[in-house]
């Protein structure tokens, strides 16, 4: 793993994230984390090539999937397929614990007629865009006890895999007898202009970008501009272009010992009075508050 990007979502030219694996030889990122109301790491759209699995150990959250919510309560476990657009949701205001495995599903490739059979059934399978096991659901009590023991192993290449071939048996079990259940599963085929207008803001939020630069990006009207970011991150264009500022001044303010004027300038902001005030929108203190609460966790 690398230090400097810890907690941070880097992304390649076309807007996808590059996840920061355990190993840099090894596409498998596993943790025991967490999730809080007003940390960095919550609300963040992104989307990736590697599929991704939460199993929630304590508190309640959810995961919004191409504009859905799906709750989660301990004990349950959600399956996110490659290149679907999500994040984390912290609700009822308490923390969520939960382990999290990031994986590139090439480490099942084990030959042509595996990835056949197998793999590409579920990561090109364009309605599949997750697969929720319940708690008390068929298989959920197997997935979530292989997730539980995942932090143990994260260093271990062979037990990783072997683990996520059993995962793997249990989420084309899954593919076969839940998801085509959930209603709304089929995936927007508007989907790839918001994936444009995200990464546009990524590269240009220091910018006073306008809604229309927004729309222009995915080569969309503003109206349309607006239903997207309604639809899947629930704010319009130019709040989630505020909020994402403010989530890089959190990061600033976290990782760095830069005054708040600094952080303003290279944030975006003009000035620091306006970005206080911004900021203390989204995460409900001001800029110096968070910067001493994070300082003494």
């Amino acid at each position: 793993m690398n230090p400097e990007v810890r907690g941070l979502i880097v992304k390649r030219e076309d807007g996808s994230e590059i996840v920061n694996y355990d190993n840099p030889t090894f596409p498998s990122y596993i943790y025991d984390g967490w999730v809080a109301p007003h940390v960095t790491w919550e609300r963040v759209p992104h989307f990736h090539e590697d599929v991704e699995i939460v199993a929630v150990k304590s508190g309640n959250m959810a995961y919004s999937v191409n504009g859905r919510t799906v709750n989660l309560r301990p004990g349950d476990t959600i399956f996110v397929n490659s290149n679907q657009i999500h994040y984390s949701i912290c609700v009822d205001d308490e923390v969520a614990k939960y382990v999290i495995f990031v994986v590139h599903p090439s480490i099942l490739q084990s030959s042509v007629l595996v990835e056949m059979q197998a793999i590409r059934p579920i990561i090109e399978n364009k309605d599949l865009g997750y697969i929720r096991f319940f708690k008390n659901n068929e298989y959920a009590e197997d997935v979530f006890n292989i997730m539980m023991g995942l932090p143990e192993i994260r260093g271990d290449a062979f037990a990783v895999t072997k683990n996520l071939f059993m995962l793997w048996d249990y989420i084309l079990k899954g593919a076969a007898r839940y998801y085509i259940i959930e209603e709304e599963q089929t995936v927007d085929p508007r989907m790839h202009l918001f994936k444009s207008m995200m990464f546009f803001i990524s590269e240009s939020y220091k910018d006073n970008i306008t809604l229309s630069q927004i729309a222009d990006s995915a080569h969309i009207s503003k109206s349309l501009c607006n239903n997207l970011f309604n639809q899947f991150v629930g704010e319009s264009p130019i709040n989630y272009v505020m909020h994402f500022r403010c989530r890089k001044v959190a990061e600033y303010l976290r990782s760095s010992n830069m005054s708040l004027s600094d952080i303003a300038m290279i944030t975006g902001f003009n000035g620091v009075s306006y970005m206080s005030e911004v900021f203390k929108k989204f995460f409900e203190s001001s800029p110096t508050e968070y910067r001493k609460k994070w300082a003494s966790i």
